[in-house]
């Protein structure tokens, strides 16, 4: 039996520091917001032929859009993020551009969001968030009969949220990543999956009282984290292995989507075992105490 718990300040120390370095991204910096959030408009056009990419901004300009974010990829591949437009607008768009550069036009994309619709969007990400949180809450309590494993695995539930948030500042400030639904798709599913895994753990651990009697609660949480380690790393290998390949061969659209899940992966698989455990041993001892 391998005595993992004889570590647990440098486990704490590791994730204050990621922690810590998110959440000063997230001052620092914050998020590049997509239009599901803020309102606007996503166009991406195809054209038959490479156009120049300094006209083609005068020409967008003239147009008398509130250009975010304009993107020319391989010459005919536009990509542009602007203030919410209606169809009159992106009619005359299309018009200029097809009369100025001599082009045809494929629509790849045209959505647009308004401001109301992007506020009611988080409105009820936070609501869904605080429901899990909250289900899971309640259910661990009933499950486990105790309290503590149910605050155990929603702090470390919410370890992996914050990590999972300033991983992502960091990767939208430095590779242009945007916080969309997509986002809180992975976010809402890592967390999920953390709290899987940890109840395997604490599982394994009620099945030593349950069959032994109550005894040296560190010494069963040692021995449920040594017999079930090898299983979970299996686990969550096969899940990283295949978002790994998806972020490296997937498309433009799902890639900081994947990575994200990636990221809510590794620190799920890692929270069960060197965050969630070793609080539930703290709150199992203190509580012990009390009740001598």
């Amino acid at each position: 039996m391998i005595n993992f718990l004889k570590y647990k300040w440098v486990y704490f120390t590791v994730s204050a520091i990621v922690i810590l370095s998110g959440l000063v991204s997230i001052g620092r910096w914050g998020y590049r917001m997509s239009i599901d959030f803020t309102g606007g408009t996503n166009l991406e056009y195809l054209f038959n032929k490479t156009v120049d990419n300094k006209k083609l901004s005068a020409i967008i300009r003239y147009s008398g859009l509130q250009v975010i974010d304009e993107k020319l990829q391989n010459g005919n591949h536009l990509i542009l993020k602007t203030k919410a437009i209606d169809e009159k607008q992106e009619t005359n768009l299309k018009s200029n551009l097809i009369g100025n550069l001599k082009v045809a036009i494929t629509v790849l994309k045209s959505e647009t969001v308004g401001p109301t619709l992007g506020s009611e969007t988080m409105t009820k990400t936070i609501i869904a968030s605080l429901l899990a949180i909250a289900g899971i809450l309640i259910y661990m309590s009933f499950a486990f009969k105790g309290f503590d494993y149910a605050v155990s695995a929603i702090l470390a539930m919410i370890h992996d949220f914050l990590v999972v948030m300033g991983t992502y500042s960091l990767i939208s400030h430095f590779f242009g990543a945007e916080l969309d639904t997509m986002f809180v798709t992975a976010v809402l599913t890592a967390m999920s999956f953390s709290v899987h895994d940890t109840i395997i753990i604490f599982d394994k651990i009620r099945e030593y009282f349950r069959e032994e009697g109550y005894g040296n609660m560190e010494f069963y949480a040692n021995r449920a984290l040594t017999e079930t380690l090898v299983r979970s790393l299996n686990n969550s290998m096969t899940i990283i292995f295949m978002l790994l390949a998806l972020s490296l061969m997937g498309g433009e659209t799902i890639r900081f989507f994947v990575i994200a899940l990636l990221v809510g992966t590794i620190t799920g698989t890692y929270s069960s075992p060197f965050i969630a455990t070793p609080i539930l041993v703290f709150l199992e001892k203190k509580r012990l105490r009390k009740t001598k």
